[in-house]
């Protein structure tokens, strides 16, 4: 990465978004003469968490800081972990520590597993999270290669491991191997024999393909998916509900990203009836309920540049009927509302904001620990 081009880069993105120095220092908790001397190329930026908050408060790629978009090196060793993820799935034949097996207690163990590493990715354990996914995708494929590749049981642990690598990879800023991670989850749940995963699994591909700037075929395929979990819920679970709700949060992203104020609107409203229904809930991970419904608006006003109706919603909203472990998302509250005073000028309110929530920012930015909204 030349430090003088992404401190120019920086630069043109801060200015662009109206953000002073000091606020989008603050942001990623650095100084605001640490960042000056990063935007006059006087020193490098010597992490990746803090790399990410930038591209995550100026609302740009992390290829776009770095100019890595046409070196496929530089994009691969982006986020740390990243490498060894793309070394496990494109480890075809590779021999597994179990040997190979896939009776039901080794499935068993590699569902907690992945279990395990999702909750990692929502408390914004970033890099525990990392250590644990390219295991159990070699652990799975393994177990796929002797069972076959449409083996329902398989099928269903697949799609959730893969899940977890798309979440994580995409969350951290690499889109095109969050991609790859995206599509295996969604063709293992399709032979899973599970509507509800199969759902699921399209929900995680949307929020993808909207970070991919693909934000029409994300919202038809989050569309899609809603119409066909639908006809499966004539008397509905709480988890085909959260799963239902959370693909219009999808669709909405998605349509907020082609910045189509009614489409986005219209699906809101309709994430909010599903939520009168379900209550706060963390069904599958979609962590689906108002307050998710409140972020995604949030979220949206600011993508439509419309910051008093993005403070209005974040200073109105408790988050404390959230799911406990929930950390990425009672984060992104923060980090939004703070944007939005920033859109507005108001430096202060905004610095302020992130030193009454210092700890969440810092988790968000990496500087405990190691969050696209979904």
């Amino acid at each position: 990465m030349n430090r003088e081009t992404a401190g120019q880069q920086i630069a043109r993105a801060r200015r662009r978004r109206g953000i002073s120095q000091a606020v989008l220092a603050g942001l990623v908790g650095r100084s605001e003469s640490w960042l000056s001397q990063v935007e006059r190329g006087k020193r490098s930026i010597d992490s990746h968490s803090v790399l990410l908050g930038l591209a995550e408060v100026l609302g740009v790629d992390v290829e776009e800081i770095t100019g890595a978009g046409n070196d496929p090196d530089d994009r691969r060793h982006a986020y740390p972990a990243a490498t060894e993820i793309e070394q496990a799935m494109m480890g075809y034949g590779a021999p597994s520590h179990h040997g190979g097996q896939r009776d039901d207690p080794v499935m068993a163990h590699l569902r907690a597993s992945a279990r395990s590493a999702y909750e990692a990715y929502q408390a914004t354990r970033y890099d525990a999270a990392g250590r644990m996914v390219p295991g159990l995708i070699r652990d799975i494929e393994a177990a796929t290669r002797i069972a076959g590749p449409d083996a329902p049981a398989v099928c269903q642990v697949r799609a959730l491991v893969y899940d977890t690598a798309a979440a994580l990879l995409n969350r951290v800023g690499e889109p095109f191997l969050a991609w790859a991670a995206a599509d295996r989850a969604m063709s293992a749940a399709k032979y899973s024999g599970e509507p509800l995963l199969a759902a699921f699994s399209a929900w995680r591909l949307s929020f993808v393909l909207t970070s991919r700037k693909h934000p029409q075929h994300a919202l038809d395929l989050a569309m899609s998916a809603a119409d066909t979990l639908e006809q499966t819920m004539r008397s509905p679970r709480p988890e085909q509900l959260s799963v239902y709700g959370a693909l219009h949060l999808a669709a909405a992203s998605a349509a907020a990203d082609r910045h189509d104020r009614a489409t986005t609107a219209a699906l809101l409203a309709k994430a909010r009836g599903i939520a009168d229904r379900t209550g706060e809930t963390n069904h599958l991970g979609t962590a689906f309920g108002h307050v998710n419904v409140a972020i995604h608006s949030i979220a949206a006003s600011i993508r439509f540049g419309d910051a008093r109706a993005a403070a209005e919603t974040g200073e109105s909203l408790d988050t404390t009927p959230l799911p406990a472990g929930l950390v990425g998302r009672r984060t992104q509250v923060n980090l939004d509302l703070a944007r939005a005073y920033a859109m507005r000028r108001q430096d202060a309110a905004a610095v302020n904001l992130l030193l009454a929530a210092e700890r969440p920012v810092r988790s968000l930015s990496g500087t405990t620990s190691g969050h696209t909204v979904c």
